[in-house]
């Protein structure tokens, strides 16, 4: 990694940071979701940043994959994942938080359990230190926390950190939030942290696409509003996902037409929802962490 690429890791971060913030005093139960999206897409830009993906805003059973578009009427209710990314020059902090937008106060502990995992792996990341040792200090905390507090809480295991590159969310490396023997090490790299925590079985399953895009082939199309579209998203976003917000205001026609046609093609693909596979809630927590040398930045702290 080199000069160019840490500082810009770092930029993106801190105004990833700055957004956090904003969206703690910002998001209140009732608010829709579209107005909270288009919200966090114009802080980002505010600030300098760029956008590195679709705000995700799940709620409750559903984890993650999910963005509004500007027909919907869904709002902020329960327990809001709030998952986002920052860009600077294409190099990505991707961060999140869980809101807990009930009157009781019901997720709370959830929360702060989910907390105390991220807090507890930030702690051993060093240069030097192994995948393994990621998933092996998220079971210790989930196990010793369920004993201490009689809980049964559960990490979904098939949703894991990541490594990042230019342009690329996940680029390549699994960082999983339990235990495994991965020997790799977390070094000279920028990588997403984010363990998810519920109350349910802990595991997934793929529901109906959430609005976000990524291209998956580039192929020729016959269409010319297709043909204008992805001539767009290649040259705003390159290799990065993007929604349909993003594309409105700009001129194309068929726009919902031609992206459903591009996912049935091949072309584009669609995240699909990724949902707790007993209904439960779920909760996530990520920071972005950049290693480089000896010196180890958690860039969206």
């Amino acid at each position: 990694m080199n000069e160019h690429e840490f500082e810009c890791y770092k930029k993106a971060g801190q105004i990833a940071s700055e957004v956090k913030k904003f969206i703690f005093d910002y998001v209140q139960s009732g608010m829709k979701l579209i107005d909270i999206a288009r919200a966090i897409d114009s802080k980002i830009v505010e600030l300098g940043g760029e956008w590195g993906f679709p705000v995700n805003l799940s709620i409750d059973k559903v984890a993650a994959h999910y963005t509004p578009d500007p027909s919907d009427d869904s709002v902020a209710s329960g327990l809001l994942k709030v998952d986002f990314g920052v860009a600077i020059d294409g190099y990505i902090a991707d961060t999140a938080i869980s809101l807990d937008l009930t009157e009781e106060g019901r997720h709370k502990d959830m929360i702060d359990l989910n907390q105390k995992i991220l807090n507890n792996i930030t702690q051993k990341i060093c240069k030097g230190t192994e995948v393994r040792e990621v998933g092996n200090t998220a079971q210790d905390t989930l196990e010793e926390w369920n004993d201490k507090n009689d809980t049964s809480y559960s990490i979904i295991k098939s949703l894991s950190g990541h490594s990042l590159d230019k342009d690329t969310i996940h680029a390549g490396l699994t960082i999983s939030n339990y235990r495994n023997e991965n020997r790799r090490e977390l070094s000279n790299m920028a990588f997403a942290i984010e363990p998810f925590v519920t109350t349910g079985v802990g595991d997934i399953y793929e529901g109906k696409g959430g609005g976000i895009y990524a291209l998956q082939a580039d192929e020729p199309v016959r269409d010319r509003d297709a043909r204008e579209i992805l001539r767009y998203v290649k040259e705003k976003f390159k290799s990065r996902p993007f929604c349909l917000r993003w594309l409105e205001g700009k001129g194309f026609n068929k726009l919902r037409y031609v992206l459903s046609m591009l996912v049935k093609q091949g072309i584009l693909h669609e995240y699909p929802m990724l949902i707790e596979k007993s209904k439960a809630p779920v909760s996530q927590v990520e920071n972005t962490f950049v290693v480089r040398g000896d010196e180890v930045v958690v860039s969206t702290a």
